[in-house]
């Protein structure tokens, strides 16, 4: 059976290609023509349906039976259902939140100690810092995403370019962060000292991020510059701060919105701004809110279950390395390996663990020290997700928010600003030890 399924190669990829360009392409074909909700014409999950009828029609010597095991292994794995419990929490703690009178309450604090114009770069600056503390991308935009989208609402700013932000920053720390996971999987798998990955990220990320800055500074000055902040409560605030304060102290996201919501029960009740049974339903309408997108991340787990199960991850290996001929190429192949990894399977901790053995390889055959291989699976591996309609962090930004994945990537200045800054030091041979030089 081993044999049969590698032989599907590149077309062990076709029911993830036809999901993204259905959604995808109807998406933007629509958004050209003007339509109304131009990605909602063809919703993501009967896209994703396609896409596993295609699935399950590859593999004709396979049982139905068979497929359908794998597929469902792939839906239930504890990732997708740790991520699924996050997207419901979040929706929760959003509902909560605004019934109880403290999205309200967050965003005029928030307009009446800010300028409009640096909104958008601050809520970028905070991700960044948040992210760098806790180590992961989803918990930094579990917690962020409910803030950073109700102030834009009402400060009036582009939605699109805040969900940009929160991404960016979320990714930022993700990938420099010394306890996150992709650090951590990249520095072990490559062999290099998480220390000198961090330095070797930095000098990278940095540029960057002061690009972005600098962009989300320019695109904040077209809100509502003449807002009036509006009336606040202090108290009501608590909720928010308590759900960011805990998740930088390291607690699992998902207990920190947990405690969240139970927070602003306590408040709301207590101050009579909401009923016992007003605040539940606005508990349950915020997570029904949240289903959508926890099928749709299920089912795609299950689609990247049968693409590994068909050998589509081992010919992906095999097609790139096999054209690498001189350190440019080598170095290139491997962001681009992992990268593609990721991006195909939906999480770039598994896409930086597949890539890492044959980095060390091909390290080893072009001298690549160990570090700069570290940086550039970790970046790849980031940024091409970062991007992805079908990744967590866009699903929960751009269903909070109302807006079009593609509206989102167009914002994505850290993100294009990292790939570009990387592929810089490639072309030019930027950033190599005095070992690589001699070599």
């Amino acid at each position: 059976m081993d044999d049969s399924r590698r032989k599907y190669g590149a077309m062990a990829f076709l029911p993830l290609v036809v999901f993204l360009v259905i959604y995808v392409g109807c998406g933007i074909t629509f958004t050209l023509m003007g339509a109304e909700s131009p990605f909602g014409m063809f919703p993501r999950h009967v896209a994703i349906l396609v896409g596993i009828g295609v699935a399950l029609l590859l593999a004709p010597e396979i049982k139905i039976s068979e497929k359908l095991d794998v597929f469902c292994q792939g839906m239930g794995n504890s990732g997708v259902m740790m991520t699924i419990l996050i997207y419901l929490m979040a929706g929760g703690f959003q509902g909560a939140a605004a019934a109880m009178g403290g999205k309200e309450s967050v965003i005029n604090l928030s307009l009446s100690v800010l300028p409009v114009s640096v909104l958008i770069p601050g809520v970028f600056l905070m991700c960044c810092l948040i992210s760098t503390a806790i180590g992961t991308s989803m918990g930094t935009i579990a917690a962020m995403a409910p803030v950073a989208i109700g102030v834009a609402q009402g400060a009036g700013l582009n939605l699109a370019a805040v969900s940009a932000a929160v991404i960016g920053g979320a990714y930022f720390g993700d990938n420099l962060s010394m306890i996150s996971d992709t650090t951590i999987s990249a520095a072990q798998g490559c062999g290099s000292e998480m220390r000198d990955k961090f330095r070797m990220n930095f000098f990278i990320a940095l540029p960057a991020a002061l690009a972005a800055l600098v962009l989300y500074g320019i695109v904040g000055g077209g809100g509502q510059g003449a807002i009036q902040a509006g009336p606040f409560d202090v108290i009501q605030v608590l909720p928010y701060v308590a759900v960011l304060v805990t998740a930088v102290m390291g607690l699992n996201v998902a207990v920190v919105l947990f405690l969240g919501i139970l927070l602003t029960g306590v408040i709301g009740l207590a101050q009579g701004t909401v009923g016992f049974f007003t605040w539940i339903q606005a508990v349950g309408d915020g997570m029904s809110d949240m289903f959508s997108i926890s099928m749709v991340a299920a089912m795609i787990s299950g689609i990247i279950g049968l693409v590994r199960y068909y050998g589509g991850a081992e010919w992906l290996v095999g097609a790139i390395t096999a054209r690498i001929k001189n350190r440019r190429q080598a170095e290139y192949g491997i962001g681009l390996m992992s990268g593609l990894l990721s991006a195909a399977m939906v999480n770039n901790t598994i896409g930086i663990i597949v890539t890492c053995p044959m980095a060390k390889e091909i390290g080893g055959k072009y001298r690549i020290a160990p570090k700069r291989l570290a940086s550039l699976v970790d970046i790849f591996a980031c940024a091409f997700l970062a991007v992805m309609p079908h990744d967590g962090g866009m699903l929960i930004v751009t269903e909070l928010a109302g807006v079009s994945p593609l509206s989102v990537v167009k914002y994505s200045f850290y993100i294009f600003g990292i790939l570009i800054s990387t592929c810089a030091t490639i072309q030019l041979g930027l950033l190599r030890t005095e070992e690589e030089k001699r070599g």
